[in-house]
């Protein structure tokens, strides 16, 4: 693999290599080379009703923490033209993304969707009790990402501005600098550096913030209550809470891309293969048989 280039000019890029798998609460969801979609697991809500949608770019999930019982979950797909395709439990309209144009990139959080607009500016909807939709004001941004209760956005100069519940720290990233990529999961939040290193903020209980010996990390993906980091060489590191056995990752090779759901973890191979571990108990782990899911933008073979 070679990000090399990739993570020198992050700070400077005007957008990010588009997401090409995700992981919900209780789905998996994969963004194949022709422009179609597949998904798999808990689909209560219509959240993997996704066979219909054409010209995909990107995808997002829309997780929840372990804590809530219920399936609510919904899809996102950005289509090339620059609007936005949702589907699934829509209580709080995180799915009237219809009126959406320009977007350049798409994330899902709980209950609500977040898109990143081609001149740099956001627009969310979608459940805003904690302000986490108050984006209206951000510029400069190149890419979003949403935990739970708390919506990120990295700007072209490498800083990160946060907005939403920040009850454990998730959201006191003032002082971060030159960071090329950011996650974030239920309490907590990450950032990758230009140096391949990792930042993390927020509640740490299960130690999913503990990542300052990470070396050479080219992607991150959080889930509720684990992070997981994509290294040079193809490998995965993961830290955090590990029930389901979603931090069980190190006998991964090959890997280009990687995502977390709420209790799952999901990588991608340089031949278009997924693998995954962790809660299964919807089928969102039984992706092995899957082919031809689209490398990000970012991989370049050797």
């Amino acid at each position: 693999m070679d990000y090399t280039s990739q993570i020198e000019a992050a700070p400077k890029i005007k957008s990010w290599p588009k997401v090409t798998i995700a992981a919900g609460r209780r789905h998996t969801v994969g963004l194949k080379s022709d422009g179609t979609v597949t998904a798999i697991g808990d689909n209560k809500y219509g959240q993997c009703d996704v066979s219909g949608w054409r010209d995909i770019v990107m995808v997002a999930a829309g997780n929840v923490h372990m804590a809530t019982n219920t399936g609510n979950a919904h899809t996102v797909g950005l289509t090339s033209d620059g609007t936005v395709e949702a589907v699934g439990w829509n209580k709080h309209n995180q799915c009237e993304v219809e009126d959406w144009r320009d977007i350049v990139a798409v994330a899902a959080g709980w209950r609500r969707t977040v898109g990143l607009k081609s001149d740099g500016t956001v627009v969310a909807v979608g459940r805003n009790n904690e302000g986490q939709c108050n984006v209206s004001d951000w510029r400069d941004i190149v890419a979003v990402a949403a935990g739970d209760w708390h919506t990120v956005g990295l700007t072209s100069n490498g800083t990160v501005t946060i907005v939403g519940n920040n009850r454990y720290g998730q959201c006191n990233v003032s002082g971060w600098r030159d960071i090329v990529a950011a996650a974030a999961g239920y309490l907590h939040t990450v950032g990758l550096k230009s140096d391949g290193t990792v930042e993390a903020v927020g509640w740490n209980e299960y130690g999913q913030c503990n990542v300052s010996d990470w070396r050479d990390i080219v992607a991150i993906a959080v889930g509720s209550y684990h992070t997981i980091g994509l290294k040079s060489d193809g490998t995965v590191e993961a830290v955090g809470w590990n029930e389901y056995g979603q931090c069980n990752v190190s006998n991964w090779r090959d890997i280009v891309a990687i995502a977390a759901g709420c209790a799952h973890s999901l990588g991608l191979t340089s031949d278009g293969r997924m693998v995954a571990v962790g809660d299964n108990k919807y089928g969102q782990c039984d992706v092995s048989g899957w082919r031809g899911i689209q490398l990000p933008g970012n991989y370049k073979r050797r």
